[in-house]
């Protein structure tokens, strides 16, 4: 009797021994797989938000190249970028709270139906225009002879739910269409007239430089807002004439690889590199000079975005100067205070770079000619 009651306490004793470890082990996985699916949400779960902060400042002269570049730089011409990011829990929470980063709804940067891919195209797109633009503008300044060459028709986006979605994808290049050469968008526009949806047409284009072709079942477009009569027939892309810029001598022709770098807003900063190059004289003076702003083919100056983020951007890398668009205001009423913005963030970040107002490339190159060389100033 005394035996079976102390093994019926031993066994007791043993299942109260295992019983917690059994719960702890739960408890410890329970814990683990909660902290996993916290991990997960903090820096995994993309929200609908984009989050912009200051990017980079680059010394531009390396991407550009031109076989009889003139003189050398004593200092350094540097455009300015923005970060985007996409937003995760974990980036949005530190948005909220970090006083230079701004989140905005991908809603507020996406076109109507466009993807983030074709959003990533279109910056592509812009940046070659800008390109295409600054080099003309740095021609004219420097009185180079040059002439316009079309080059195709990039796709930007495709229409859903049409036959362009299917076997075209935004940043290819059509060359055919039919037997019609494509060098501009009305000659799309062209091949395709008197065809009615659901006739087919061949088409030619160019992905990765690789030449391919498909034929393409035309449907019916969807209306643009204010069209009005018969809904048209096609193939369902957003078409985007692509052209080069090209100068009378070989010797200054301008050759442009900005990587990775999107966009229109480098345009006033290429032209300046351009010219400088094209021209004996230094513009520089040994200045680290920083900048932004769209930049026309007459060398107008126009607005851009972010330009807060610009100005720590260009601080962060030692900037003596940075031009900043002029002040301007649209016919509709709104404003884009550039310069004010970037004159704000400057006084906040208590940066010594001087912020100059720029309303076209000829006032920019005015300014530097008025400078004294650096080395004059500090003597001084």
């Amino acid at each position: 009797m005394e035996q079976e009651e102390e093994k019926s306490v031993r066994t007791w004793s043993n299942e109260s021994y295992r019983y917690p470890r059994s719960s702890s082990t739960r408890r410890y996985l329970v814990s683990a797989l909660v902290g996993v699916v916290i991990l997960y949400a903090l820096f995994f779960v993309r929200l609908p938000y984009f989050i912009f902060m200051p990017g980079t400042a680059e010394e531009i002269k390396p991407m550009v190249t031109i076989p009889k570049s003139q003189g050398t730089e004593q200092g350094t011409l540097m455009l300015t970028t923005v970060r985007v990011a996409d937003a995760n829990l974990m980036s949005y929470l530190v948005g909220l709270v970090h006083p230079y980063e701004e989140i905005e709804p991908k809603t507020s940067v996406l076109q109507k139906g466009e993807s983030e891919q074709e959003y990533s195209q279109r910056q592509e797109y812009v940046m070659l225009t800008s390109q295409a633009s600054a080099i003309q503008a740095a021609y004219k300044e420097a009185k180079v002879p040059y002439h316009i060459e079309h080059e195709g028709v990039m796709v930007l986006q495709t229409v859903a739910g049409l036959s362009g979605e299917k076997s075209l994808k935004p940043g290819d290049v059509l060359l055919k269409a039919d037997a019609r050469d494509i060098k501009v968008s009305q000659d799309l526009l062209d091949a395709l007239k008197g065809k009615k949806a659901g006739d087919t047409v061949a088409i030619s284009f160019k992905r990765n430089k690789v030449e391919q072709q498909a034929t393409l079942a035309l449907g019916t477009l969807p209306q643009q807002a204010g069209e009005t009569g018969t809904p048209r027939a096609g193939i369902g892309v957003v078409p985007a004439d692509m052209q080069s810029v090209k100068a009378e001598s070989a010797d200054q022709q301008v050759e442009i690889k900005a990587g990775e770098i999107g966009g229109p807003s480098a345009g006033l900063m290429f032209s300046l590199e351009i010219y400088n190059q094209l021209i004996p004289e230094d513009i520089t003076k040994g200045y680290r000079i920083a900048g932004t702003g769209t930049i026309e083919a007459d060398g107008t100056v126009g607005p851009i975005g972010g330009i807060q983020h610009k100005i720590i951007a260009a601080d962060r890398e030692k900037a003596d100067i940075f031009f900043a668009p002029k002040n301007m205001t649209y016919p509709d009423g709104t404003k884009i205070n550039n310069y004010d913005d970037a004159v704000k963030r400057a006084k906040q970040i208590k940066t010594k770079m001087k912020v100059v107002e720029i309303g076209t490339m000829e006032e920019a190159i005015k300014y530097l000619a008025d400078l004294p060389p650096k080395s004059e100033q500090t003597t001084k």
